[in-house]
């Protein structure tokens, strides 16, 4: 009755599943006609883009490294994506901004402000970015699959499949196919997030029985000494701050809406559905401790384990929903990124190098780099030791360009060349704390036990990740303030324009004629910044933003004391 550890019923799902997304891919192509339509459809109400958001920001890969290293570290390991937890009242105020650059992809926004080149390079990066966020969630699912079958079914063969299946029908409609596949799968995920949870909870006690068996205090608490401390904490978190605007799909989280109300719903909340699905894989890998006591266990396959366990003895077919799901978190996400990868190539690439095409031509072009990117993932993948390691490779590379822009936001006298030497100083500083001669260097230095330097990782040293990161923000940071006051200022009229989008907010049924242009008869509100006559571009905000922003602060808290409850103070 059993194929790869598969009954039929649960094959049966997944076969389903598999058609039904596919028929949305092609269904959606039918609507394809020029590349706006197929990078960004500005048509989105609130619950498709809340949807969206959670959609493409939640993933299998996530679930896997959470679970991973709260199994191996305690109910700290939530902070392996609560890293974001404290940006999301921000995303209130960045959805707003998104929308009305009135841009296609990110690479236009940099273009926008400093001029081609710092488009090119975010592409450029922004693809790296993907293909590495791509490679993490293939890897994250493959290895729930291998250890939910048992072993039957390998990693492998599952990335393989899933590749296909991502290229299929990401590739065919574009971001509408992946918004209108997005709700489907954020309610999947939402059931993925939290199908395990009751049956391993019941069979060692529940928080009660987890409390009892787990002797060490610092399992049961938020903020640990060994690894993930305050300072831990604070610094991921201020990078993940730092990282977010420039993920390559941002804009699409942000500007597929009708207006920017929508943008903002969809974003803010969105992502705290993910907040409060990250508990649950936390609380599974908790009880996976007490669940797996004295088995050699391999952390990555703690939540395939869990399924394997108990979904089973439920009824046949309730393991093909879980893996339907599973796969629904990584497809969705992927396919977001694809789209965006390929729109930053052709938009910011392509065609600056061959222009005036016909928009089949380029959309043709962006189908092929769909691929492309994926099948730099799939690598990335095959190559990736374990899902740690590449969520860890993942956060770094988004503030490799954000230094920049946060920047470029801010401040008017930075200049393409302060732009070039942020994003080259910063990757190299991450590489620099990566050689063994800097580590053994900086191991003759001490601070606090807190503080410290150099941590101890499958017994090798090497630099603590929070000091990592304090080095390669600096030194893109110094970078581009030096460049940019050794070098010539942004034309005026350049900047103007650019500050103009910012100031004026999006209206109903606006369209959009060509990226990172106001509207003909636009109304561009007075410039009201806190610091009038300077350099500085920090703007006064407006009651909507300040009340939004106030509620995603008071949700934090919550979420933060909630947690706080269920471990048990």
């Amino acid at each position: 009755m059993f194929m790869l550890g598969l009954h039929p019923a649960d094959i049966a799902v997944l076969v389903v599943y598999f058609v039904g997304i596919t028929l949305i891919g092609f269904k959606a192509a039918k609507g394809i006609r020029s590349t706006a339509d197929f990078f960004m459809p500005r048509k989105f109400n609130k619950l498709l883009m809340m949807m969206h958001a959670f959609g493409s920001g939640t993933h299998a890969d996530q679930a896997v490294g959470v679970a991973s290293k709260t199994y191996t570290n305690g109910l700290s390991g939530i902070w392996y994506q609560w890293c974001w937890l404290f940006s999301t009242p921000f995303y209130w105020l960045i959805a707003s901004l998104m929308r009305r650059f009135r841009a296609i992809t990110m690479g236009d926004v940099f273009e926008a402000r400093f001029g081609p080149s710092v488009g090119m390079l975010f592409a450029v990066v922004g693809m790296m970015n993907l293909a590495v966020n791509i490679g993490v969630m293939l890897k994250g699912s493959s290895a729930v699959v291998q250890a939910s079958t048992g072993g039957l079914v390998s990693s492998n063969l599952v990335i393989v499949i899933m590749t296909v299946v991502i290229v299929i029908y990401g590739t065919a409609g574009g971001l509408s196919a992946v918004i209108m596949a997005d709700f489907i799968q954020g309610i999947l995920t939402i059931v993925f997030s939290f199908m395990l949870l009751p049956y391993i909870l019941s069979a060692v006690g529940w928080m009660d029985g987890v409390r009892s068996a787990i002797k060490d205090p610092s399992m049961l608490s938020l903020v640990a000494p060994k690894e993930i401390g305050f300072f831990y904490i604070i610094l991921i978190a201020f990078n993940g701050l730092i990282g977010i605007v420039t993920q390559p799909h941002i804009m699409g989280n942000c500007a597929a809406g009708k207006t920017e109300m929508e943008g903002r719903v969809g974003l803010m909340c969105g992502n705290f559905v993910k907040r409060i699905c990250t508990i649950a894989w936390c609380l599974t890998g908790l009880a996976a401790v007490v669940y797996f006591a004295g088995r050699d266990i391999q952390p990555d396959h703690i939540f395939g384990l869990v399924a394997a366990e108990f979904l089973p003895k439920v009824s046949y077919g309730v393991l093909g929903l879980f893996l339907a799901s599973l796969l629904t978190s990584a497809l969705g996400s992927c396919d977001s990124f694809m789209v965006a990868s390929a729109g930053l190539f052709t938009q910011n690439i392509y065609k600056r190098f061959i222009p005036n095409k016909g928009e089949k031509h380029y959309i043709l072009v962006a189908r092929l780099m769909s691929f492309s990117v994926v099948a730099a993932g799939a690598g990335f993948a095959f190559w990736l030791p374990n899902v740690v390691r590449g969520l860890e490779v993942f956060w770094k590379i988004s503030p490799m360009m954000a230094i920049g822009f946060w920047l470029a936001f801010f401040w008017r006298r930075i200049t393409a060349a302060g732009a070039w030497a942020s994003t080259l100083a910063a990757f190299a500083a991450w590489w620099l704390t990566a050689q063994e001669f800097f580590v053994t260097w900086l191991d003759k230095f001490s601070l606090s036990q807190s503080l410290r330097f150099i941590f101890i990782r499958d017994g090798l040293p090497e630099v603590y990740l929070p000091w990592q990161m304090v080095f390669y923000l600096t030194a893109g940071t110094i970078a581009a303030v030096v460049a940019s006051l050794l070098t010539k200022p942004v034309a005026a009229e350049k900047l103007d324009n650019f500050y103009a989008l910012v100031r004026t907010p999006v209206t109903p049924g606006e369209q959009v004629i060509a990226p990172c242009t106001l509207p003909a008869g636009a109304v561009v509100p007075a410039r009201r910044s806190i610091l009038p006559g300077s350099n500085f571009e920090i703007l006064v905000p407006s009651l909507t933003s300040v009340v939004g922003f106030l509620a995603g602060c008071g949700c934090v808290a919550a979420i933060i004391f909630s947690v706080y409850l269920i471990a048990g103070g």
